[in-house]
This record gives structure tokens, sequence and C-alpha cells, in this order.
């Protein structure tokens, strides 16, 4: 439950991240259109129109990789309740095998 908190956490700072960075770009191409000229208008209406595609690609991303994450959840979970003494060895294993690298270091 921790891992996948931490995953969501990182996501979310990835997409704030990412938003903040269209909304400063906006704001550059409307301070540059604001200067005037034909190439400055036709820049800024390319640029503008690569942003929403942009944005539109990360969203359908984003929505996919919830998608996966989901299902995966959903099947480790099964896989959980179907099989708890392997799961709990394959735990207790893992345990051991970081525990003795951690120990010699």
């Amino acid at each position: 439950m921790n891992a996948k908190s931490d995953i969501q956490v990182s996501r979310e700072k990835l997409m704030a991240d990412f938003n903040a960075v269209v909304a400063d770009a906006e704001q550059l191409l409307k301070s540059v259109a604001s200067e005037g000229g034909d190439k400055a208008q036709a820049l800024r209406a390319k640029a503008e129109e690569n942003l929403k595609v942009a944005k539109a690609r990360l969203m359908e991303i984003e929505g996919q990789l919830e998608t996966k994450a989901k299902e995966a959840a959903k099947l480790t979970e099964g896989y959980v309740q179907e099989h708890p003494w392997q799961t709990l060895g394959i735990a207790a294993a893992l345990g051991v095998l970081v525990g003795l690298l951690l120990n010699r270091r």
C-alpha cells in the first residue's frame, strides 16, 4: 500500500510539474504574440496547437497508466489471496536478501 501511495504522489508531482511548464509556455506565447507581426502570430498558433496536442496525449497516457496500474493491483491481490504461503515465503526471502545486502555495507 505504501508503494502505491508513493507512485501516486510521484505521478501527481509529475503532472503538476508538467502543467506548470505548459502554463508558463502558454503565457510566453501570449506575450510573444502581443508583440505583433505575421510570423509571431503564425508561430503562436502553431505552438498553441502543439500544446493542445501534447496536453491531450498526456491525459490519454495518464488514463492508460492508471488503468494498467489498477489491473496490476487487482492481479497482485488475486495472486496473494490464492497463494498466501508462497507470497509470505517470497516476502521473507526478499527481506532476508535486502537485510544481507544492507549488512554488507
